[in-house]
Order: C-alpha cells, then sequence, then structure tokens
C-alpha cells in the first residue's frame, strides 16, 4: 500500500508547512486562514482551512478548496449544480497535487463525493410517497413525478434535509 502521507517524504520532499508556503506563493490572489473547517469563500477568495493538516485528507481538502477557488465557483442554483462543482473541484485538486508530487487519494475522493450524492438523495425523496423526484427549474422546490406533492428543502448542505410541503 502506498504512503501517500504528507510527512518529509523523499517523495515529494514537503511537508504540510511547506506545501502550504508553496502554495501562499503559488496562489497570490487567495488569502489562506485557519478555521473549523475547509471552505471556500468565494466573496473574499479565501481559503479557509483546518490547522491539523496532519494526515493525507486535511492535505487532499485543502487542494479541493484550491480547486474550488482556481475554477472561480462562486454559487449555484440547483442541487444538482453543486455536484457538479464538487466533481469540477476535485479534478482540479488533482491537476494541483499533481504539481506538488502528491496523487490524491481516488477512494478518498469518492467518499467526499458520495457525501453529496447522498445529500441530493435525501432531499430529491418525496416526503408523501417516498418517490425520488427532481429539482424544479427555479431551484425553490421538488416536486414528485408519481403523487405530484411540491415540497421545498433548507438551502444549505448541513442542514438536515427536511422536506416542507409548500401547499
Amino acid at each position: 500500500m502506498a504512503d501517500n502521507t504528507l510527512t518529509a517524504s523523499p517523495a515529494t520532499g514537503l511537508t504540510p508547512a511547506s506545501l502550504l508556503e508553496r502554495l501562499r506563493t503559488d496562489y497570490p490572489a487567495f488569502t489562506f486562514e485557519t478555521g473549523d473547517a475547509f471552505c471556500w469563500s468565494p466573496a473574499d477568495k479565501k481559503i479557509i482551512y483546518e490547522e491539523d493538516m496532519s494526515g493525507d485528507h486535511g492535505l487532499f481538502s485543502l487542494l479541493h478548496e484550491i480547486g474550488h477557488g482556481s475554477l472561480d465557483h462562486r454559487r449555484y442554483t440547483l442541487d444538482f449544480e453543486l455536484v457538479s462543482l464538487e466533481v469540477a473541484a476535485w479534478e482540479q485538486a488533482g491537476v494541483i497535487a499533481g504539481n506538488y508530487g502528491i496523487t490524491l487519494d481516488a477512494d478518498h475522493v469518492q467518499d467526499c463525493l458520495d457525501s453529496y450524492r447522498d445529500w441530493l438523495h435525501r432531499r430529491a425523496i418525496c416526503p408523501e410517497c417516498t418517490t425520488r423526484s427532481l429539482q424544479d427549474d427555479s431551484g425553490s422546490h421538488y416536486r414528485c413525478f408519481n403523487c405530484h406533492t411540491t415540497w421545498k428543502v433548507p438551502p444549505s448542505r448541513f442542514c438536515r434535509p427536511y422536506r416542507r410541503s409548500a401547499a
């Protein structure tokens, strides 16, 4: 099993601290700031990252957020668009990682994308008949193909997907 851990390894010669310093130099348009979670803030072009990046997953997440920034991701209307943005950010993270001699763990990437797929699936289940449905074009409601129930869900990915009838 290959060890992708970024400690002072001969493969990359990078530590998490030295990689972060190189990223700051290579991406001067972005501000890097520690926080409670990894995220991209498009309003102020800020990459927020967890201070403890001792494991691979933190470093992969940092590269993923830089991927969002590099692709100038701003906002989405439809839930499916968010999933597409996440896929694109992970693909870009792979390109960025390659520039530093890092290989992303494909299983980790798919686990992260699965969390969005699961989120999308939970939101799309009709509260009346449990048929999986699609969001309307405005992004404000879901409508069931089977029983024609219409419902709203909270906009945040981090909220539990309560489905409230829109009628």
